[in-house]
């Protein structure tokens, strides 16, 4: 059976097998910090790590090419923690187990991280070469992209010199990125004072489960079931037959289309037979609705311990209905880019536990007072349950520029490579060059990547022919990169 060790470009794919072996998820960089320093130390490369965490290594440019203008290789540390409700794994701890599946590289029951550490890889890759050409060359890996762009919002300006930034997180090889949507992210705390548990109740929990789940920004338009949603959906049913919620768990990131929600229940026993028939007749309309786009789907019902506390019928009635009436998804198109999302927002999570409420919400726009009036709009609705509604990691989006003259040398570049033009396009994700840009406004910018699917959920798979052609078109971007 085959490694990832075999593929090709090796030095690439070395360098990502290292990044797999090392724990990095969110607020947990240490290790792939100390990593990537002690790489820029062991090939006598210049670093230097800032305030924000960023990691920056520079490396000078190849005999006859000190002219050229400086390229910014740019990606980020953190990996999004995602794993299967069947899956033992630490992600603090434990490495990724990559593996290969046919033309493929996945994970076992994990997010794999290849998003960022393909971009990583490589540009670990270009930076130890001794057989490429190019002209100044840095380095900049950022830290906690994945929730909040905390690296790129601490960046300060003035620390690097490169005029070109090449992005390399995005996820469809043969497409060149020249914007991205902005986004801001809301937490919802909520407070209830717990009922002590005391009546005729038989305990259950119920469950969604075998969703795909995937990037709140990626995939949002591909109508694939928030649990949560259907969650809160199922449970507003049985609520008018006087069932109760002892706690809820949904989602667990914010910016990942929530794959797994449960809730523990009170189902009084005078009503086990109508909440069974509610609950089958949801799971048959769901399931039905769903079927494209989620065929494994589950809702199950099974045995709980007892609890001890309730939620309180009114707090719970509140926060049911504030849940279900919250919008969520695709919320309108770009009327400027074909087929692209202008605005949507994600429930990522929802928990109820012992007296506190909270959910996560991110919203996403291509247009930044778009993205302002939804979030608003939002918060006001929580607001009104006397909710503490708080904002976090706000950033800007990326505003495409056609004009761009690194976008015209990648394009000529990818057509002498592969006989072909490569796409154009907006994401709908959140990149950092929003961010970056807003830093160094002199910089001409491109996003790029190998062909990333199921990013932010345990799905997650790189294509491993278009890692090659991700690679060799960087080579030849880097060796054609024109004279100041």
């Amino acid at each position: 059976m085959r490694t990832i060790h075999e593929l090709l470009p090796n030095a690439l794919w070395q360098h990502f097998s290292a990044i797999c072996d090392i724990p990095h998820p969110s607020f947990h960089e240490e290790q792939i910090r100390d990593h990537l320093i002690g790489f820029a130390k062991a090939h006598h490369l210049e670093w230097l790590l800032d305030d924000a965490g960023n990691v920056i290594i520079r490396k000078g440019a190849t005999a006859g090419m000190e002219n050229r203008a400086g390229v910014i290789l740019q990606g980020h540390m953190d990996m999004v923690p995602q794993k299967n409700g069947d899956t033992v794994h630490d992600f603090t701890t434990d490495p990724i187990k990559a593996r290969i599946d046919g033309d493929w590289v996945t994970a076992e029951g994990t997010t794999l991280g290849a998003d960022n550490g393909i971009g990583m890889a490589a540009t670990l890759a270009v930076l130890a070469a001794t057989d490429l050409q190019h002209g100044p060359i840095e380095a900049l890996f950022t830290a906690t992209e994945e929730t909040g762009m905390i690296g790129a919002q601490g960046l300060e300006p003035g620390l690097l010199k490169g005029r070109i930034l090449l992005n390399l997180d995005t996820e469809d090889e043969g497409e060149l990125y020249i914007g991205c949507a902005g986004g801001a992210r809301i937490q919802i705390n909520g407070q209830y004072s717990p009922e002590i548990a005391d009546g005729d109740f038989s305990y259950k929990t119920l469950a969604f489960t075998g969703l795909k789940g995937g990037h709140s920004g990626c995939d949002i338009h591909l109508g694939r079931g928030n649990a949560i949603k259907l969650l809160v959906r199922v449970v507003q049913r049985l609520q008018e037959h006087g069932v109760r919620i002892a706690s809820v768990n949904g989602g667990s990131l914010a910016n990942a289309i929530p794959r797994e929600a449960s809730a523990v229940i009170a189902i009084p026993e005078s009503a086990q037979t109508v909440c069974a028939q509610i609950i089958d007749q949801c799971s048959s309309e769901i399931t039905a609705e769903l079927a494209t786009v989620e065929p494994d789907l589950q809702l199950t019902l099974s045995d709980a311990e007892p609890a001890t506390e309730l939620m309180p019928l009114a707090d719970q009635d509140k926060w049911v209905a504030a849940i279900s009436a919250c919008p969520n998804g695709a919320q309108r198109m770009s009327d400027s880019i074909t087929g692209v999302v202008e605005t949507s927002l994600n429930i990522g999570v929802f928990t109820i536990d012992a007296g506190k409420i909270v959910s996560n919400i991110l919203v996403r726009s291509l247009v930044d007072s778009c993205n302002d009036a939804l979030r608003d709009a939002v918060a006001g609705l929580f607001r009104l349950l006397g909710a503490e509604v708080v904002y976090q990691d706000s950033y800007p989006g990326w505003k495409p520029d056609p004009d761009s003259q690194i976008l015209t040398l990648m394009q000529q570049v990818y057509s002498e490579l592969y006989g072909k033009t490569p796409g154009v396009k907006v994401v709908h994700a959140g990149l950092e060059c929003g961010l970056l840009g807003s830093k160094y406004p002199q910089w001409d910018m491109i996003s790029f990547g190998p062909t990333i699917r199921f990013p932010h959920s345990p799905d997650e798979k790189v294509h491993i022919q278009s890692v090659a052609r991700f690679w060799d078109f960087l080579v030849a971007t880097l060796k054609a990169v024109p004279a100041l």
